[in-house]
Formats: structure tokens, C-alpha cells, sequence
């Protein structure tokens, strides 16, 4: 009798265990069902039919044409209808004016400071500057991010005696109006089906514009001088990546920023890793190649969305897409070792880039006109 108790109180316990472990797996994925990412609104989808569209048409026209410095074409789309999500006048203007005056400097700073890399990295500096405030600022953000962005990549190629200037500043200018070309046609495609709201305007004391616009100038000029002492003339996307995480304007941004920018950078080499053994010896067949590439870009774009524009996992996998196939596919080379030096050396690239932030921003915020708010300092 006592062993019949002692039998059924174990059952009911045990009945009483397995219903409660199943009720909390039952909580745990309905939990988990919530978490899952919604489905993308209508002016969203419009939005990533826009940049994945926009980035394989600049992609397909260099390749067709036969231009130099492919990173341009197929970048530069990205950049133009990922980070700002509307298309006006205004914004138009603020693109083409930095991409007139970007050009006018490379001229100048290269064609007359050349021989002189101490003056040439002062006035590179100046320049640094000045964009960096104007980012702080706020309404002129774009005018100052294409400006930091585009400059530092034409440095980088401008400061090498094989590079021939006049095509690398043509190529860019071609490249600009391309893009602008292409931003109208894919709104006039796939336009916004509901107005959007403008972005709220954001005050900032004149210690924390300071901040942040030298601690972003300070560093993109340390990230141009070891690029050029180190002759690094390959590592293209870590220099990017170095600029990129700069766009949150603080330290405590650019972790955030950096890792997403990893995360997007070895998803977008693994992808074209994935490509490159899906095309195997088919990847002369243009189409292919412009089907997988299209499909990729849709990937990151969707991902780009979800996040709510910025330097993200879905930009950072969308750029390293556009850098690799503008830069690294011809019927001589393939992506394989591309890809992994990319990754490598962005990650050396990203650790330096934050471990110089992390020093001028301790050092910053210890002199009273340079010192974040109190509310900043997270």
C-alpha cells in the first residue's frame, strides 16, 4: 500500500513537471514569435527595391562600359538612396556640390602637396575637419559623410605615383551624375507610397559638436596616414569600414557600429564566397552573375531597412558586395582571396579604429570646452 502512494504521488509530480516544462516552451517561442522581425512596410519595400536595384544597374552599367574603379559605380548607389530614404533638390545639390568640391581638392592637395606629406596631411586634416563639423551640425550630414567618405577613397588611390589622376577624378565625377541618374529613375519607379516624416532636428551644445568633430576628423586623418605609410593600396574596405563607423559621431556609437559593420562584412564575403562556388567556371555569363548579385543585394537591403537606415550589418553586407564585384571580379581574378583578405584585414582595421576613438575621447572629455554632456556620456 505504501509503495502504491509513494508510486502515484511520483507520477503526479512527474505529470506536474513535464506540463509546466512544456507551458514555459510554449511561452519561450511565443516570446520568440514576437521577437521576429515584421514584415516590411510598404514604403520599406519600396525602399530595398530602390538600393538593391539601384546598386546592380550601377553595377551592370561600369561592367558594360568598360570604367575604371568599379567601386564607384556600384557604391556610390548604395549610398545615395540607403542613407537618405527621400529624393529632392536638396539633397541632390548637397551630392553633386561635394562631389565638384572633392574634386577640386584631390586636384590641389595632391597635385601641389605631393612631395611635402607633412603639409599634405595638415590641410588633409583641415578638410577632415570642416566635414566632420558640418556632420555634427546636422543639416548638411550628407554634404559632410559623401565628402569624408569619397575624399578619403580618392586619397587613398590619388596618393600612388602608378595611378593615373585625371581618370580616377573623371571616373568619379561619371560615376557621381550616374548615381544621381539612378536615384531618379529608381524613385520614379518605385516610389514611396505614403509621405514620410522628417527626421526631428536635434540641438547639441557647442562642447559636444566640438567632440565629435574632432574626434571623427582626428581619426579618418590617422586612418589616411597609416594607410599611406603602410602602403596598404589593396585594403580598400577596411578604410572604408574606418570611415563608416565615424558616421555615428561618438565612441560609444562606433562599438555598436563596428560590430554590426563585422558582422555585415563577413556576411557579405561569405555570400560572395557562396557565388563564387555557385557560378563554379559559369561565372562569364553576365546574367548569372547580375541575378545572384541582385539577389544578394535584396538580402542586405531588407536587413538594411529593418535597422532604420545607418552603417549597419545590411549596409556594411551591401557594400562588400558592391566592393568586391566592382573591384575584384574580371575573368583573371576571383573573390576567394578577396573576400577573406577583406575580412581580415577590416577586422585589424576596425580594433585600431576604436582604440584610437577610445583614447581621444577619454582625452576629450577631460578639457571643459571639448567635454560631452552628461546625458552623452554612455
Amino acid at each position: 500500500m505504501y509503495i502504491k502512494k509513494r508510486l502515484a504521488r511520483f507520477i503526479k509530480k512527474s505529470s506536474t513537471w513535464f506540463i509546466e516544462k512544456r507551458l514555459a516552451r510554449a511561452q519561450s517561442s511565443s516570446v520568440a514569435a514576437t521577437k521576429r522581425k515584421p514584415e516590411l512596410s510598404k514604403n520599406g519595400l519600396r525602399q530595398c527595391l530602390r538600393v538593391a536595384g539601384g546598386g546592380m544597374l550601377g553595377f551592370v552599367v561600369s561592367q558594360l562600359m568598360g570604367w575604371n574603379y568599379g567601386v564607384f559605380f556600384t557604391v556610390f548607389p548604395m549610398f545615395l538612396l540607403g542613407m537618405v530614404p527621400i529624393l529632392n533638390g536638396h539633397i541632390v545639390r548637397q551630392f553633386l556640390a561635394n562631389v565638384s568640391i572633392n574634386v577640386l581638392e584631390v586636384s590641389l592637395v595632391v597635385g601641389l602637396l605631393k612631395h611635402m606629406p607633412v603639409v599634405m596631411t595638415l590641410v588633409v586634416m583641415g578638410i577632415f575637419l570642416f566635414r566632420f563639423n558640418l556632420m555634427a551640425k546636422g543639416p548638411l550630414f550628407l554634404f559632410g559623410a559623401n565628402g569624408v567618405l569619397t575624399l578619403s577613397i580618392l586619397l587613398h588611390f590619388a596618393s600612388y605615383p602608378n595611378v593615373d589622376l585625371s581618370d580616377l577624378l573623371a571616373c568619379n565625377l561619371v560615376a557621381s551624375g550616374l548615381a544621381v541618374f539612378i536615384a531618379m529613375l529608381m524613385h520614379t519607379l518605385f516610389p514611396d507610397v505614403e509621405a514620410r516624416k522628417p527626421p526631428p532636428r536635434v540641438t547639441k551644445p557647442s562642447s559636444q559638436i566640438r567632440h565629435e568633430t574632432l574626434i571623427g576628423g582626428l581619426t579618418a586623418t590617422l586612418s589616411f596616414v597609416v594607410f599611406q605609410v603602410f602602403d596598404l593600396q589593396g585594403s580598400l574596405s577596411a578604410q572604408m569600414a574606418t570611415i563608416l563607423v565615424l558616421f555615428t559621431l561618438g565612441y560609444s556609437g562606433a562599438w555598436v557600429s563596428a560590430a554590426k559593420r563585422a558582422v555585415g562584412t563577413l556576411l557579405g564575403c561569405n555570400l560572395a564566397l557562396l557565388m563564387q562556388l555557385l557560378l563554379y567556371t559559369q561565372s562569364h555569363h553576365f546574367l548569372l552573375v547580375v541575378l545572384l548579385y541582385w539577389l544578394g543585394l535584396m538580402l542586405f537591403a531588407r536587413e538594411h531597412i529593418h535597422e532604420g537606415g545607418g552603417s549597419g550589418i545590411g549596409f556594411g553586407g551591401m557594400t562588400t558586395l558592391g566592393i568586391l564585384f566592382g573591384q575584384s571580379l574580371g575573368p583573371q581574378q576571383d573573390l576567394v582571396y578577396s573576400a577573406l583578405y577583406r575580412f581580415s584585414s577590416m577586422s585589424v582595421a576596425l580594433a585600431l579604429t576604436l582604440l584610437t576613438m577610445a583614447c581621444l575621447h577619454f582625452a576629450l572629455n577631460r578639457w571643459t570646452p571639448t567635454r560631452l554632456p552628461e546625458s552623452s556620456l554612455s
